[in-house]
């Protein structure tokens, strides 16, 4: 299946690279003196910049300095930018024309959305108000994650929107096709929160299922409901294509080796949760955002884990299926109003209207200390040997009166780089600081760890990444941040407060982060 989808993504890669090739026209940039001139393809222009391919390579050339001959040129009095949004329908139905909407508004222009043909981009112009001159237009085509990669890396889009991140062959052919490296946190900015819920039909008589039901499910080893006590009948198993490509966290947390080949594959979400809405006895893995006539099912564990797909658990990762959602940009010069979107999408204005969509947002919450008994509780249950009261004693006794942030840190399996959306909150966290949200308070970075190894290593190491998330954000932080204005504190407590089993995979995953509390000080 892998082989196959690659095949198809690489030839419609060299399709998008036709098209492209063919769109663009012969342009010769001479200098005011014509003492140099510049010939080459017209790859784009931003207002200000040519980018044009020429027998040297990909130039950039300021538009002020040089005048332009040739059938490519554009016409630069009646220029206006037109920025290109390419991805999953999930995102560019409902999230990307609110977030438009929404930016249009505050920079007090007028929005008016075009009619759509088929297969035809979805355009929404903004005007000026007082002359009706047209300031730019974004054309949004609803596609699916690999598509808008692909249209990202054949210059037929300027973004890309994807609910999943890119993965390892991806990420070569963006290289490959100049368009930087997709793994560079400078190239996918995370502008909401999603997750990924297992659904069935609403008279379906199970209400969760834990992670290894869903693997035994979907791999063939569990067929009939009566099996997690449901009816005594077939399980219609049903995904997205896009979950089970290798690198995605469904390959990673529940089919490592793959999916059964009796799993029905659906090329977008939409069109799961209606084969779920129509089937009893089905059973999908669906986007939280997606909505749909389905029930959407808990997560429970053998150790008395639970989790609901809640937008606290999602902001801070607690819930063990939270995806980030991305804008992929590519490594080069994109319009002013390209710029300044891009900067909007991740302001926390921005996420006041994310949470009017079916998306979650990444604003900040603060959970009680008392918020947090359930925590307490299992951690208490489930404590291991080499955890002793005065360990869980310490816990309470530096965080009780303090109130956790739901801005999460968590590491990418076998590695101590942060994961996409725990990047994103250290550059949200540092830009909180900045504009003084919590001056005068005690930030505390708290870590912990899985229970593999001895208690005294953890203690140790969760210390350690406490630390290291500290330094990350104070990196990035502008020089001029007073750091008196606050106290920063780091704490590890190691093992002794477990989110989910340790006997998974997914539930050390989990276990492994560093929290965020913060106090009056003291």
């Amino acid at each position: 299946m892998f082989i196959q989808s690659a095949a198809r993504f690489a030839a419609f890669l060299v399709s998008l690279f036709l098209a492209t090739a063919l769109w663009a026209q012969d342009v010769n940039l001479m200098s005011r003196d014509s003492s140099i001139a510049i010939s080459g393809t017209l790859l784009s222009f931003d207002g200000q910049f040519y980018r044009v391919d020429t027998e040297f390579g990909v130039l950039t050339v300021d538009s002020s300095g040089v005048r332009c001959e040739g059938p490519g040129c554009p016409d630069l009095e009646g220029y206006f930018a037109q920025i290109r949004i390419s991805g999953d329908p999930t995102g560019t139905e409902a999230l990307l024309p609110a977030l438009i909407t929404a930016f249009a508004l505050r920079n007090g222009y007028q929005v008016e959305e075009g009619a759509q043909g088929d297969g035809a981009p979805r355009v929404m112009s903004l005007f000026e108000p007082e002359d009706q001159t047209v300031v730019g237009e974004f054309l949004i085509s609803d596609t699916s994650n690999g598509e808008g990669f692909a249209d990202l890396m054949g210059e037929a889009a300027d973004m890309a929107l994807s609910l999943r991140p890119v993965t390892e062959e991806e990420r070569g052919l963006a290289v490959m096709a100049g368009v930087g490296d997709l793994f560079d946190p400078h190239r996918a900015r995370v502008i909401a929160l999603d997750a990924l819920v297992p659904v069935v039909s609403r008279s379906n008589l199970v209400n969760a299922l834990s992670l290894l039901d869903l693997t035994q499910i979907y791999t063939g080893q569990i067929s009939n409901w009566s099996a997690l006590g449901g009816a005594d009948a077939p399980i219609v198993a049903h995904v997205v294509r896009d979950d089970l490509v290798i690198g995605s966290r469904v390959r990673q947390m529940l089919l490592p080796a793959g999916a059964a080949d009796t799993v029905v594959v659906h090329d977008d979400y939409a069109a799961l949760v209606a084969a779920v809405e129509q089937d009893p006895y089905a059973v999908g893995l669906a986007r939280l955002s997606s909505g749909g006539a389905v029930k959407p099912l808990g997560l429970t564990g053998g150790c008395g884990f639970e989790a609901a797909a809640t937008a606290i658990d999602i902001k801070s990762e607690d819930y063990p299926m939270t995806r980030p959602v991305f804008l992929y940009t590519p490594a080069r010069r994109l319009p002013t109003l390209a710029r300044e979107f891009l900067r909007y999408v991740v302001s926390p204005e921005a996420q006041l209207v994310v949470a009017r969509t079916p998306f979650a947002d990444q604003g900040v919450e603060e959970v009680s200390f008392r918020g947090q008994g359930q925590r307490f509780a299992n951690a208490i249950r489930h404590a291991g040997d080499e955890i002793s009261l005065s360990d869980l004693q310490q816990v309470t006794s530096v965080l009780q009166g303090a109130r956790r942030l739901t801005l999460g840190f968590r590491f990418e399996g076998g590695s101590v780089r942060l994961d996409a959306q725990s990047r994103s909150n250290v550059r949200l966290l540092a830009e909180l600081l900045e504009a003084g949200v919590y001056d005068g308070k005690r930030l505390s970075f708290v870590g912990f760890s899985d229970a593999e190894g001895t208690a005294s290593i953890n203690q140790a190491l969760s210390k350690r990444r406490a630390n290291a998330v500290l330094i990350a954000v104070q990196r990035s932080m502008g020089e001029a941040f007073q750091a008196d204005r606050l106290t920063f504190a780091t704490e590890g407590f190691g093992e002794a407060m477990p989110l989910a089993c340790n006997d998974v995979d997914w539930g050390r995953l989990l276990n492994r982060r560093v929290e965020l509390w913060v106090s009056d000080q003291r």
